[in-house]
């Protein structure tokens, strides 16, 4: 272990032995002994001597070649602030960064950015972002994969930060997570501004006069703007769609919100047009010149991040075009929600419905033709929706994919409703799902059957077909009620409100001349199913009940099988009351059908 002592009498050794050296012949010894002497010197608080000899006017050579090894105790002094020798640090540090090859300082700055305690990350990111800026400047027309490999660092450290998701933490920004997003933004403006700079004399410039001379100095320029594009993109990615920006009336000065705006702003800056991007599903884009394909170039999810920037929180909003169609936009945006919905994390889901919800209340009700449905993702989003709607944790999601749900139906015209109400019930899988699509079929018989609203799809021979398929037993008599419960109520509700409403002698539904069909392929399986159901349940209730009389105090819980399986282990109790639930189901559906029976009675004598 060297003492200060001797590790500032071996720096200046070696200074003094390298003077005598032609520039940039110094042994990897040379090196070596620089490097720990120097960190030493440093480490045990010599940084006066350091300085001096940093500051030589003879050295200059030296420390352009090996100065830059000194950066990582000069770094953990600048970071802890209070210590005796911080300005002398600071002043050797900010020599090296005018005098050492940027390339190296470069090398040394992000190699003390990577941290894994979030508190070192934030400092760390504020205290160097400032320093390599400056070295990436000085690098001049070489700087493109340097700036590239800089962000990418930069984001990494950033994303191993919490996010703050409510506004007090926003507010309070304990992390500085927030500090750390405007350090980016201040970081990166400088290149941006030179993209610009660059694009616009490109414009001013004709097309031939410069195009020979010019295309190396212009790969130059496409280089740096995609290296700009890339970090947009990330940026929209990590952290834009996993937060929550607060609106302006809950927080007034929200840096997140700050943040998203200056990345659209960026975007803008390098020649992106924020329109193409949200529309770019259904827009051809030009071929555009680079290394990266479209959609490594273009993220999915980064632009579907963007659209719900443009479309629910309105930044940027005033650089869209008037022209596009609430259909046309719905269209496009769709595209996005599918990305969303197809994830399962609930900020994505989130984003995903409120999304879609905007690109829904701006079109019309009723507008929406069948032949959309011909598209893949009117069909695929709804089962992204049902799956939000029956199997997301989060209660407040659940309801909203319903709502959202019930509105995209809304938008349908009458053709459209009837297509999707078909597949919906081919494919959802769910008996509470197709019991609310059947309860939606009820609901637009009734406004066929308003007088002046009659329409070809909800009575008569169109409406047949579909009710096929609802009034029917998915296994027959074998139909699991409970678990088809949702269905088999709404199927019945649909067929009471049909014999009720529909008179025999008009017949608008049809459903008097299939009534022998729905008899046989519903109602008689249906009566059959629920004394199958019945006797089984009741069995097992007598078999519960003497269980419970029979076993020791001791052993108090129970296994029932019912169907052929076991359910849940509960107390006799429990068990008990589960069984008498499940009779008194039966009882409700027995009652209604009874009732739909002798409805059908009396019309028929009538």
């Amino acid at each position: 272990m060297k003492t200060a002592g001797m590790a500032l009498e071996q720096l200046s050794e070696v200074v003094q032995r390298c003077q005598a050296l032609p520039d940039d012949s110094y042994t990897t010894e040379d090196h070596n002994i620089f490097t720990v002497a120097g960190q030493t010197c440093i480490e045990e608080g010599n940084s006066a001597q350091v300085l001096s000899i940093v500051l030589d006017e003879k050295n200059q050579e030296i420390v352009r070649c090996m100065g830059w090894n000194l950066l990582p105790p000069l770094i953990q002094v600048l970071l802890k602030k209070e210590d005796k020798n911080l300005p002398q640090c600071l002043t050797i540090f900010n020599h090296l960064l005018e005098t050492c090859r940027p390339k190296e300082l470069l090398i040394g700055l992000l190699e003390q950015l990577e941290q894994d305690d979030p508190d070192t990350i934030a400092e760390s990111l504020h205290l160097l972002l400032k320093p390599l800026q400056k070295v990436l400047v000085r690098l001049g027309g070489r700087k493109a994969s340097s700036l590239g490999m800089a962000l990418s660092s930069v984001l990494d450290q950033v994303a191993k930060l919490p996010l703050p998701h409510t506004k007090e933490q926003e507010e309070d920004d304990v992390f500085s997570f927030c500090r750390c997003c405007t350090d980016m933004i201040d970081f990166v403006r400088p290149f941006v501004q030179e993209v610009r700079h660059n694009l616009l004399n490109n414009e001013m410039q004709s097309e031939t006069a410069n195009r020979t001379v010019g295309r190396q100095g212009k790969d130059k320029e496409d280089e740096l703007r995609t290296e700009l594009l890339k970090f947009c993109m990330k940026s929209l990615s990590h952290p834009l769609l996993e937060v929550h920006l607060k609106d302006p009336d809950t927080l007034a000065l929200s840096p997140l919100r700050t943040f998203a705006t200056e990345i659209l702003n960026i975007l803008g800056s390098i020649g992106e047009s924020l329109s193409s991007l949200v529309h770019q599903p259904l827009l051809k884009r030009k071929q555009v010149p680079g290394f990266l394909e479209e959609e490594v170039r273009y993220p999915k999810e980064s632009l579907a991040s963007l659209a719900h920037l443009v479309f629910v929180h309105h930044l940027a909003a005033d650089t869209f075009p008037t022209v596009f169609s609430p259909v046309f936009s719905l269209r496009c945006n769709i595209e996005h929600v599918s990305v969303l919905l197809s994830r399962t994390e609930e900020s994505k889901l989130q984003k995903g419905l409120e999304l879609y919800e905007k690109s829904l209340v701006r079109v019309e009700d009723g507008s929406l033709r069948a032949d959309l449905l011909e598209i893949k993702t009117f069909l695929t989003v709804p089962q992204n929706l049902i799956k939000v709607m029956t199997i997301c944790p989060k209660h407040e999601l659940r309801t909203k994919g319903l709502k959202v749900f019930q509105l995209s139906i809304d938008k349908f015209n009458t053709e459209a409703k009837y297509r999707f109400f078909q597949y919906m019930l081919k494919t959802s899988n769910h008996s509470g799902v197709e019991g609310y699509i059947i309860k939606n079929i009820k609901n637009q018989i009734d406004i066929a059957l308003q007088p002046g609203n009659s329409n070809v799809w909800f009575e008569g021979i169109q409406l047949m077909p579909l009710l096929r398929k609802v009034l029917i037993l998915p296994d027959g008599p074998e139909t699991d009620l409970l678990q088809y419960l949702d269905r088999v109520m709404e199927s019945l509700n649909l067929l009471r409100y049909l014999v009720i409403r529909d008179k025999v002698t008009e017949n608008q539904t049809g459903i008097w001349t299939e009534l022998y069909k729905v008899e046989d392929m519903f109602m008689k399986p249906l009566r059959v199913g629920v004394n199958m159901s019945r006797a089984h349940y009741e069995r097992e209730l007598q078999n519960t009940m003497e269980a419970k009389k029979s076993k020791a105090k001791e052993e108090s819980v129970l296994s029932v099988s019912v169907g052929g399986e076991e359910l849940p282990s509960m107390t006799p109790e429990s068990q008990i009351q589960a069984l008498h639930s499940a009779l008194h189901t039966f009882d409700m559906i027995e009652s209604v059908l009874a009732r739909i029976e002798e409805l059908i009675e009396v019309k028929d004598n009538l």
